[in-house]
């Protein structure tokens, strides 16, 4: 209450305040009959008393009449509520103020919705009046854990750890590879700005500088397009470190999170598990695994190898070829033929892979169409490698192995989703399960054109000191040393050890990634100016919060997000700007032809 002219908020007087007179500030919440009404602010509620005597007809007119979610001040006394109205889910619910003087500082017309969390209302209604939804308990509670873990990172990093918060340029130039960026016009023709995606050209060229340790609670953007949780501008918490290894970035984060991690969700341990990417791949396909629970690809191609089935032949004489399957525990009971369906449909649309299913029955036999051309120790071995039990179903998925692994992976994720909608409890909702995934590789094939390679992470990343050789012979095959984050099935941080040689550097922009290395130039120049070994990595802010408060989207922890179009519907952005406006930069616009004939109409 520091600053302010209230005495108290709206959640803090308690039974030991009984007799003190108080000045409360808040938003009418409730008003029943003219008898009493509750205020609200930000930290809770509290009952007012409205006079009924004669001599206090005024005041008890003022706020009957007060419009809901109205500003109001009150002034008057701390009472006792009378014996049996106490009420123990409010947190001042043994205290009354008996109002004595009030005051209405803005009256409110009637609302677009209702400000309470169990009113549903579209989410495009509640971003154009984002200003009324903040004011729901569940938005402001989020903001303001994500405040104070700010606070906590922002204090062990700098205080603690002796890192410097350092601000970096929000308009820059294009940086080649990675997502598309927003670019702004300058007034010199022909030439634009760039908003990062990130700042990791500053940050390393910090280290250059001898900065040593660097953060930055950091704004990015990224022209991403229609993406359903994706925001244009997003949060991170950026970290880089010279002198550093891949395991001293590790240790690093795991304190930051374990020393920021908010109280009521209980603690996390240290160190956190790690598996390599290829781990990743086979036991969950995916790269992001969600370790809550089981249901893991299993190989089963050795079971398979000597059985005649024409489709097993022909997966496994592939050079990658794989037999893998997953077993969903009590799939005959809680999943229904047509879920079934839709799971191999799935696996067909997405992947183009088709899939068999096993049944395990009552009397422990097999149902498919396989089980007729198996052995009894085929079967046998089968039921052994699965570890099937009775009524559980198996899911297989027979070709290339990423082909596979990934079906099976989307698949996995899939018949969770089904097995709890029917009332299986499988993943604990309160569980916060973090892994490393390492040993990513270097590099990817373009999905538009194989032949050309991408990078995985980004250009920046370092070769594994044991792969460094084959970089200039074989570099799809170069591991990196690149690491990622992952919460309970979601990608929460990514870094790497960076290139610190200009050599490499340029070899990787030139002749693997076929990249204009002029445009990176500074920083090549940089890199042959007595540049240190080093890393870093981003914690994606939006997204943290979002699982550690278990919000459905990252838009429902961030203050004021665009829709999932890219579009700010409170204020209307992007919007038209006139010709005049853009005469300066030496554009024009070219207006396709059925929004010419609209502007026409």
């Amino acid at each position: 209450n520091s600053f302010v002219t209230r005495t108290n908020t709206c959640g803090e007087l308690r039974s030991a305040h009984v007799g003190q007179k108080v000045t409360l500030y808040g938003w009418v919440q409730y008003q029943r009959q003219g008898l009493f009404l509750v205020l609200r602010d930000f930290q809770g509620l509290t009952q007012v008393i409205i006079p009924q005597d004669e001599a206090h007809s005024h005041l008890k007119e003022l706020l009957s009449s007060a419009p809901l979610e109205s500003v109001v001040r009150v002034t008057g006394t701390v009472s006792p509520r009378p014996l049996g109205q106490e009420n123990p889910k409010m947190p001042t619910g043994d205290i009354e103020v008996k109002a004595e003087t009030a005051e209405i500082l803005n009256s409110c017309k009637k609302l677009p919705f209702e400000i309470k969390d169990f009113i549903k209302k579209s989410e495009a209604l509640r971003m154009q009046y984002r200003y009324l939804d903040l004011r729901s308990p569940r938005l402001q509670s989020a903001l303001r854990l994500r405040s104070r873990l700010v606070m906590s990172m922002r204090q062990y990093l700098c205080n603690l750890h002796g890192f410097v918060d350092v601000e970096t340029p929000t308009l820059f130039k294009r940086t080649p590879g990675g997502a598309k960026e927003f670019l702004v016009p300058s007034r010199e023709p022909g030439k634009f700005y760039s908003l990062p995606q990130s700042p990791q050209q500053f940050k390393q060229l910090l280290m250059v500088g001898g900065l040593d340790r660097y953060f930055q609670v950091a704004r990015c953007y990224r022209d991403e397009g229609s993406r359903p949780d994706r925001q244009p501008e997003f949060t991170q918490i950026d970290i880089e470190m010279s002198f550093v290894d891949q395991a001293g970035i590790q240790r690093l984060v795991e304190g930051l999170l374990q020393h920021s991690w908010p109280e009521e969700r209980g603690s996390i341990m240290t160190p956190f598990p790690s598996m390599t990417y290829e781990e990743a791949l086979a036991e969950y396909g995916t790269d992001k695994p969600d370790t809550r629970f089981g249901m893991k690809i299993v190989d089963i191609s050795d079971v398979l190898r000597g059985s005649s089935v024409h489709f097993v032949q022909n997966a496994l004489s592939y050079p990658h070829g794989s037999i893998r399957a997953i077993c969903i525990p009590q799939g005959v009971k809680y999943l229904t033929n047509k879920d079934l369906e839709s799971l191999k449909e799935s696996a067909k649309s997405q992947f183009n892979q088709e899939i068999m299913e096993i049944i395990r029955k009552p009397d422990g036999s097999l149902k498919s169409l396989l089980t007729k051309f198996l052995g009894e120790k085929e079967k046998s071995e089968l039921i052994q490698a699965l570890n099937m039990q009775e009524d559980d179903v198996v899911l297989l998925a027979a070709g290339e192995h990423k082909q596979v692994c990934c079906a099976l992976g989307a698949l996995r994720l899939l018949s969770a989703n089904l097995l709890e909608a029917a009332g299986l409890a499988l993943r604990d909702p309160t569980a916060f399960h973090f892994l490393w995934v390492v040993d990513f590789p270097l590099f990817l094939p373009k999905a538009e054109n194989p032949t050309e390679l991408e990078s995985a992470h980004h250009p920046f990343t370092a070769p594994h000191p044991s792969d460094a050789s084959l970089l200039y012979s074989d570099p799809t095959k170069v591991r990196s040393q690149h690491y990622d984050l992952v919460l309970n099935g979601n990608e929460v941080g990514g870094g790497s050890i960076r290139i610190h040689n200009a050599e490499q550097q340029r070899f990787v922009l030139e002749k693997v990634l076929k990249e204009d290395s002029e445009v990176l130039s500074h920083l090549i120049e940089a890199l042959e100016l007595g540049a240190p070994p080093h890393g870093g990595i981003a914690l994606g802010l939006d997204r943290l919060i979002s699982l550690i408060v278990d919000a459905p989207s990252i838009r429902d922890v961030i203050a004021f997000p665009k829709s999932f179009r890219g579009r700010d519907l409170m204020g209307n952005a992007p919007d038209y700007v006139t010709p005049e406006e853009l005469e300066p930069y030496h554009i024009q616009v070219s207006w396709p032809l059925e929004e010419k004939e609209a502007k026409k109409n």
